[in-house]
């Protein structure tokens, strides 16, 4: 009876991780490699695992258009990196400059750190400010819906490429 238990957990934490996604990616054996894709023109970070999109969500990204020229031009860079850190950002806090002063909760509850040579600073993130999402309002980064967030931590690690297009 012991092993018939093993043998049904097993079958079901790989139907889960497959099927459902509620899984880190560490308990996904054979899982295909991630990918994550940003298309800021339109909002959207799509999730990839080879060439199948498994989900997409819908994003903030820089206040500005085009590609990251210079520190503080609020504008989110192009091109192809990696996650280099996931960081608890619950505690974080930021001024945003709007005269509102400093906000708790900013970044949500996850700050996914990209590897972006040249640039300090710049991730994937929650936010305080769920109306932001599907518009050109951060600082560089790319925002989610805190609930969007906690689904796509589940599935990353360090390493993960990110291309982030126009």
């Amino acid at each position: 009876m012991k092993e018939k238990s093993g043998v049904l957990l097993l079958l079901l934490l790989l139907s889960a991780c497959f099927s459902l996604a509620l899984l880190p990616r560490a308990a996904c054996a054979e899982a295909e490699p991630l990918r994550l894709v940003v298309t800021k023109s339109v909002f959207t970070l799509e999730v990839f695992e080879g060439e199948r999109t498994v989900e997409t969500f819908a994003v903030a990204v820089g206040k500005n258009p085009g590609d990251k020229q210079s520190v503080g031009d609020f504008r989110t860079p192009e091109g192809e990196f990696s996650i280099s850190s996931i960081e608890d950002s619950r505690a974080w806090t930021h001024d945003f400059g709007d005269g509102k002063g400093i906000v708790k909760g900013a970044y949500g509850p996850w700050f996914i750190r990209l590897a972006t040579p040249g640039w300090k600073g710049i991730g994937i993130h929650g936010t305080h400010d769920g109306a932001s999402i599907g518009t050109a309002a951060s600082e560089g980064c790319i925002r989610l819906k805190n609930s969007d967030l906690l689904r796509l931590v589940a599935r990353l690690s360090v390493g993960t490429r990110v291309e982030i297009r126009p």
